[in-house]
This record gives structure tokens, C-alpha cells and sequence, in this order.
């Protein structure tokens, strides 16, 4: 098959779908298929060689118009161009396969707001929702991918997400696919766990007796880090809990939480690391009290690396889980003493164990060789709806 990729930015070093691009594309390539790249701007050493490239020029200034601008211009830069199936994985419309691996905007900003605790916070927060123009684009947009003329197929990355798709725009069952997102497990394996262990640790300051929950996140109010802090305190005295907590280098606003509410020293804020078995084998418990997300990729890799999982009903990936078998799931993130019960339940060595073997066992389930076959059956039925059209 022709296959046409649209998306703005691919830099496979910065991981998340930029990444899971790469992949797709070495894959498909692999096995005899054509690939084409929409985009402003690729890492041409870190895709196929045989990838066909198409630049795109999209204006960045307003930052909220930039999609639309980048939208428009692939519309035209596939003019001429007779591909088997084209694909969107962000805010782009027109295309035969719509991917959006961030999940539905509308879904995003309304569970954004639950960050707040109930009360006046929210109210606030919807009246300016209502009032930003860039929230107002985004809308409109989202609105021309999905209820436009041109009725793509949509491929939800969690059944949480098709839920969305079906909530917000309707979208009849037959246009709509799950494909959830996978993981390698041979990029966890065992062999150099114990010295990395020790190695961070020691280099974290974490002492060897201590139990440690991984909290990783780029954006950690959205991701739950406050509620997570706040748990903290709810843990029974003379615990020996430590939080490890990543994935962005601006913790500043967090840091002073954690000191305001006085759990400061029972926190390591490690900012962003380049390479996440860090954090995971130095680590005895993932948690992960997110507000959004679509399907978090961080979680089938905890599991893969035999931790326990401490998730919420807002992640898609907590669909990859049979609670308690590979840990727990919680409503909500507010509810910081259920957050603290569900800690507390892994300072049993013997509970965290059980688990993570479990957890092993489900992750190694949802392998990107199961992944890429259900998105050969989506390309291929693009292909017989634009033959047929």
C-alpha cells in the first residue's frame, strides 16, 4: 500500500506520537509498503530511508491558528497525489484515517477542569474556557475534523476515547476503531535492573530500605502531582514512603506545595529524565493520579517492568488493568485518603509482587506486533472505501 503520513513536527527523540510515527513507519516499510511524510519539519535519520517527504509550509503565529494553517496546507499538498490511505494524527480534516493520539480536545478541556476541587475554582475556569479564543479555534476545529463532509474513518486509542467520540460528535459506530497503544517489553528487561536500582537511588539520595512510588508527568497539575502531595500526608506514621517524582524540569510551583503542605522531605523531584528505567527500576509502585488521559503509555511500561499500578478511571490505559489484580483504580484524584489507601496497600513486599507479575503477564499482551496488524485492517479498509468512492 500508498500510505500518506500528516503531521506537523516529526522528532522521534522527543518521544509520544512523534515516536510512535517512527515506529509505524519502519514497520510498514519493513514489510514492502510506501510511506510519505506530510510535515514541516522530520529527524530524517531516525525514519526509513525510503520515506518520501512532502514539506509543508504552515504560519506559526497566532500559535491557536498554527493548526489550521497546517490543516489547509495538506489539504493542498495532496492535491495531485493518489495515495492508497491517508492518515491525520493530530488537528488535521479531509484525510481517510484520523488518529489522534492526544485524545478529543472537547474531552481534554472539560477534564482539565477537574484539576479544580469542586467549588469556585471550576466555575471560573469554565467561564474563561468560554472566553478564550484559542479554546473557542480548537473547538471549531475539532468540529470541521469530525462533523464535516467528509466522514473519516477515526480510530480511538482507548475505549474511554471512542466513548468521547461518541459522546461530543456522535460518531457513528462504523466509523470508528480502537487501536490501543503498545509497548516493547524487551526495553525493560531484568538483566541490569539491581546495579541501576542502586545506582539512581544512590544518586537520588533514596536510601535502599525505603519504598518507592514513581510519579511521572509533563504537565503535573493535569497529571494529579498535588493531589498525589497531599496523599502523602494521609500515609500512617513511620512510614518508610518515599515519591520519586519526573518528567518536567520546571517543579518549582510543586516543590513550594509539597513544603506548604509539609511533605517536602518526602519527595525526590528528579525532573526530566532521557531514559525512563530509571525511574521505574528504582521504583517500587507507579502512580499515576492523572485528570485526562487518553491512553497513558507510561503505564503498560510500568507494568512491563513488574510495578504495581496506581491509576484513575480518567486514564484509557487503566482499560489494560483488572483492579486489583495489577493494582488499583481510583475515581477521583480529590479524594486524597482513597489515594493514600491505595499506597499504603503496596507497602506490603509480597502485594507488590503479586502484581507486578500480573502486571507483567497483561502488558505482555498488548505487544506493537498486535498493534500494527489492527492498523494494517484500518489502512486497508481506508484503501477499499476510496477505491469504492
Amino acid at each position: 500500500m500508498d500510505i500518506a503520513f500528516c503531521y506537523e513536527s516529526v522528532l522521534p527523540q522527543r518521544g509520544g506520537c512523534e515516536t510512535y510515527i517512527a515506529s509505524l513507519a519502519h514497520r510498514l516499510v519493513a514489510d514492502g509498503h510506501t510511506v510519505h511524510l506530510y510535515a514541516t519539519r522530520w529527524d530524517a535519520s531516525a525514519l526509513p530511508e525510503s520515506v518520501v517527504y512532502h514539506s509543508v509550509q504552515a504560519r506559526s503565529w497566532p500559535r491557536f491558528l498554527r493548526p489550521w494553517s497546517f490543516g489547509n496546507a495538506v489539504l493542498n499538498a495532496l492535491k495531485g497525489h493518489r495515495h492508497d490511505a491517508t492518515i491525520g494524527f493530530d488537528k488535521t480534516w479531509g484525510l481517510d484515517i484520523l488518529y489522534p493520539q492526544g485524545g478529543l480536545y472537547a474531552a481534554s478541556a472539560d477534564h482539565n477542569i477537574l484539576k479544580e476541587p469542586p467549588g469556585p475554582g471550576r466555575l471560573f475556569m469554565r467561564l474563561v474556557k468560554k472566553f478564550d479564543p484559542a479554546h473557542q479555534s480548537f473547538m471549531a476545529l475539532e468540529r470541521r475534523q469530525y462533523l464535516g463532509e467528509n466522514k473519516a474513518l477515526v480510530i480511538a486509542i482507548s475505549e474511554m476515547v471512542r466513548g468521547h467520540f461518541q459522546k461530543y460528535y456522535s460518531i457513528p459506530p462504523e466509523n470508528l476503531r480502537v487501536a490501543r497503544i503498545a509497548t516493547n517489553p524487551d526495553r525493560f528487561v531484568e538483566n541490569d535492573r539491581p546495579l541501576r536500582r542502586d545506582k539512581v537511588r544512590t544518586e537520588l539520595g533514596i536510601r535502599p530500605d525505603e519504598i518507592v512510588g514513581l510519579f511521572c508527568g509533563m504537565n503535573y497539575r493535569l497529571k494529579g502531582l498535588p493531589c498525589l502531595l497531599a496523599a502523602i500526608r494521609h500515609l500512617p506514621a513511620g512510614n518508610r514512603f518515599r515519591l520519586l517524582a519526573t518528567g518536567s524540569d520546571n517543579f518549582k510551583a510543586m516543590e513550594q506545595l509539597a513544603r506548604k503542605i509539609g511533605v517536602r522531605d518526602r519527595v525526590v523531584f528528579a525532573g526530566y529524565r532521557k531514559d525512563m528505567r530509571d525511574g521505574y527500576f528504582a521504583s517500587d509502585m507507579f502512580i499515576h493520579p492523572t485528570f485526562y488521559d487518553p491512553c497513558s503509555h507510561v503505564v503498560p511500561e510500568a507494568m512491563s517492568c513488574g510495578l504495581p499500578v496506581i491509576t484513575t478511571r480518567h486514564n484509557g490505559a487503566s482499560e489494560l488493568m483488572t483492579p486489583p489484580r495489577e493494582g488499583i483504580v481510583i475515581d477521583d484524584p480529590h479524594n486524597h485518603r482513597a489515594l493514600a489507601r491505595a499506597i499504603e496497600r503496596f507497602f506490603d513486599p509480597r502485594e507488590r509482587i503479586r502484581c507486578g507479575q500480573a502486571g507483567r503477564q497483561s502488558a505482555a499482551r498488548w505487544t506493537f506486533d498486535q498493534h500494527y496488524r489492527q492498523m494494517l485492517e484500518v489502512f486497508a479498509e481506508a484503501a477499499r472505501r476510496r477505491r469504492a468512492a
